[in-house]
């Protein structure tokens, strides 16, 4: 498969020369080979054009069980036991049942924060499928599951695809491979999310995350471009670009709380810019933070789409607090708080450390000012 798309549109760009994409037209009549999955065909003759439409809120249209629906999302956190290191399968349900209660729109599995780089193809569905019967026990049968994805390798990640979809899962978020970037083509980038996104039974979303991806920062026109592929249905932005992330919104009519617009999912990537994201008309974020605090989460959202700025402001500014915590500590500090303040948590898998008693005590405090405000929720 060959694009017209140009290198400079993916690789490692500075903020500043990320422009706007003009209007161009866009046929998908090329991607379907042998075995693919068949969605409909959208076209867009300008990036305004009201035609434009790659909805997952108008599910029926694409035969999408659980519809993305605008809202705070949670890359869940893994779970094992602090002896074997085995799965512990029992707290990886009440975790997601824990977060549903909460209020979050759906749950993401096999993220950083879920250690899918840490286990087996077989864990790693078994996470799946346990946090999908979790849920659908509890009564949140409705609730999307959007699975990681990403490899190294055009096939391996088309097979991950097909086990989050055999598993349970509704979408999977996949980032772009990044291990020989070195002796990618120009094209490369682009092709590997075109191919993926033909071969996958289940609709994808684009994971733009820099340092998770040796540097590779695709730009707000290579995200328009692969947009209109019909099976593209959103995009995690953790660059923390808010300017891309404005274009995008433009480019795409973005799916927001109040207006559901193409339905395409612009989501931010973290909860530090929730405020940011929503303002500028994203459509929510996959944090991992609100896997400590996902009904302050929740509240932000809720503030910010009442209008009351003044108190969105307040409580943005706790959750960047907490979240510069998360941030720091990475899925060691979010478990060690989990431990400290919730009593259940553990430990990283090995080679990650464990934190000792000091640690864990400094953990726990990063954490108590937005924990009491969670509880007060």
């Amino acid at each position: 498969m060959s694009t017209s798309f140009s290198y400079n549109l993916l690789l490692k760009m500075p903020p500043h020369n990320d422009a706007p994409s003009p209007p161009s037209s866009f046929s998908s009549s090329g991607f379907f080979g042998p075995g693919a999955v068949q969605v409909p065909s959208y076209t867009m003759s300008s990036y305004h054009d009201d035609d434009f439409d790659t909805s997952s809120i108008d599910s029926h249209d694409v035969g999408i069980r659980r519809p993305l629906m605008p809202g705070i999302y949670v890359p869940t956190t893994c779970f094992f036991d602090v002896e074997t290191e085995d799965l512990d399968l029992e707290t990886i349900a009440n975790h997601a049942i824990r977060l549903a209660v909460a209020g979050v729109q759906g749950i993401a599995t096999q993220g950083s924060n879920g250690e899918a780089v840490h286990m087996s193809h077989k864990e790693r569905n078994l996470v799946t499928s346990t946090t999908r019967k979790a849920l659908d026990d509890a009564g949140y049968g409705d609730m999307p599951i959007i699975v990681g994805c990403g490899s190294q390798s055009t096939r391996e990640t088309i097979e991950l695809c097909h086990d989050a979809a055999a598993t349970g899962g509704d979408y999977a978020l996949v980032l772009p491979p990044s291990y020989y970037s070195g002796l990618h083509a120009k094209d490369t980038v682009m092709n590997f999310f075109l191919d993926v996104a033909t071969a996958s039974p289940i609709p994808i979303l684009i994971y733009n995350f820099p340092p998770a991806a040796s540097g590779i920062d695709l730009s707000s026109d290579a995200i328009i471009e692969l947009a209109q592929h019909p099976n593209i249905v959103g995009c995690k932005l953790t660059c923390g670009n808010t300017g891309k992330l404005n274009r995008i919104v433009s480019a795409t009519r973005a799916a927001t709380p109040s207006e559901p617009g193409s339905g395409f999912m612009c989501m931010g990537g973290s909860a530090d810019f929730t405020l940011q994201t929503m303002l500028g008309g994203g459509s929510g974020v996959i944090g991992g933070f609100a896997n400590i605090a996902p009904k302050a989460c929740v509240r932000l959202v809720q503030l910010i789409e009442a209008g009351n700025l003044k108190e969105a402001r307040k409580l943005q500014a706790v959750i960047a607090r907490g979240d510069w915590a998360a941030i720091q500590g990475g899925v060691v500090g979010t478990k060690s708080a989990l431990q400290s303040h919730f009593g259940y948590g553990g430990y990283a898998r090995r080679p990650l450390p464990r934190p000792g008693k000091e640690e864990a005590a400094r953990w726990r405090e990063a954490f108590d000012e937005v924990v009491k405000l969670e509880r007060s929720l």
